[in-house]
């Protein structure tokens, strides 16, 4: 794969992958706040195989040097075989694209892997190598013969950089817990209608009945709690995606390398394991990523992707809980609907133009579908 041209003593080029460069020279740039683009999240993903040869998901980090090889900005990009595991579907883009006579895969995948949670995607030891940085992948789209660039999940404050590029932006909701300085469940369910505080408390004592909640964290989770979330995650993986993305490597490495950042909730009925919840924690956020069972109980996975969650929220005093992608059952469990951002460049002009009238049609109705859920949250309208 052919790396970006220089800019003005800078050099600009694709690395080998994300475990080329040391830990803290990666997360100076920016990836300790937000765990899915941190060193130890991307390489567990490198190391273990869940991205690389055979997946579809080829490393290919773009990063900026200067001139004594010191790392200035980073993105952490994958050159895509397909479109799989990303949350933000262009399938319809493709088929397009194909029966227009073109090739839309390989592709250029500025992302966390498998991960629907918005974070930065420019990681910066200055804002003013942003350009630079969107510069240079727009280059090795079309030295590699790449169709396309697609940032996605990204934060809020830097949306403004990829426009500023022309980058095409595309919209969809999600739905978000906020944390409005609540001091336990309780003082959470009284925000709520009546009706809709009763339904709660209704379903967290059915889903709890005749079991034990336990969190684990850091050196706590043991590989005998990996192997059982592992067959959690495969049942679940195989419903939704056919296959699941990540190895059962990547768990053990994941613990290994950032157990102090990772929440397990596993559901016990006596002393066996039978349902679980994955959760990372970032500087201001919970993200709920994968959930299992291998027995069906009813309420559970509300209990452990959402009402756990929160309990986890208030306790650590984090802003806000991200649940993952879709789920439009989050809204009456205190979810709101948020616009998530991402952000596009179309390497041929007429494709481009296409795309641009698609986005600008889907973003009404992304907004419009949010007004519409926002009228519908379970919070008392006093």
């Amino acid at each position: 794969m052919s790396d970006a041209p220089n800019e003005g003593g800078l050099t600009v080029r694709i690395a080998p992958s994300v475990g080329s460069f040391d830990a803290a020279e990666w997360n100076a740039l920016g990836g300790n706040d937000n765990p899915f683009v941190s060193h130890e999240f991307l390489t567990a993903m490198e190391d273990s195989g869940s991205v690389g040869p055979g997946t579809g998901w080829e490393p290919a980090p773009i990063v900026i040097t200067d001139e004594g090889g010191k790392l200035l900005a980073a993105m952490p990009s994958y050159a895509k075989g397909h479109s799989q595991g990303e949350y933000v579907f262009d399938h319809s883009w493709a088929d397009a694209w194909h029966r227009a006579g073109g090739r839309y895969y390989p592709k250029l995948q500025i992302a966390a892997p498998f991960t629907p949670a918005t974070g930065p995607r420019l990681l910066l030891s200055d804002p003013s190598l942003a350009p630079h940085l969107l510069k240079g992948a727009e280059a090795v789209c079309l030295q590699n013969a790449m169709s396309s660039a697609h940032a996605t999940f990204i934060a809020d404050d830097q949306i403004a950089l990829f426009e500023a590029g022309g980058w095409l932006t595309r919209s969809d909701i999600q739905f978000h817990w906020f944390n409005r300085n609540y001091t336990s469940f309780e003082d959470f369910l009284g925000a709520l209608s009546s009706r809709k505080r009763k339904d709660l408390r209704k379903e967290r004592a059915a889903a709890t009945q005749g079991l034990t909640i336990r969190h684990l964290t850091g050196a706590d989770i043991r590989e005998a709690h990996w192997d059982a979330f592992w067959v959690f995650y495969q049942d679940t993986g195989s419903r939704k995606w056919g296959s699941p993305y990540l190895t059962r490597e990547a768990f053990s490495l994941l613990g290994e390398r950032m157990g102090d950042r990772i929440v397990l909730i596993l559901a016990y009925d006596g002393s066996e394991a039978i349902a679980g919840a994955l959760n990372f924690a970032g500087k201001e956020a919970l993200y709920g990523r994968y959930w299992g069972c291998t027995r069906e109980v009813r309420f559970l996975h509300f209990e452990l992707c959402y009402y756990q969650a929160i309990d986890i929220a208030i306790a650590r005093r984090l802003a806000r809980v991200e649940a993952g992608a879709q789920g439009g059952h989050k809204l009456a469990r205190g979810y709101e609907p948020v616009q998530t951002l991402s952000a596009h460049w179309i390497a041929d002009p007429g494709f481009r133009a296409a795309v641009a009238d698609f986005l600008e049609r889907e973003r009404a109705g992304v907004a419009s579908d949010q007004l519409y859920l926002g009228s519908r949250t379970p919070f008392r309208k006093d």
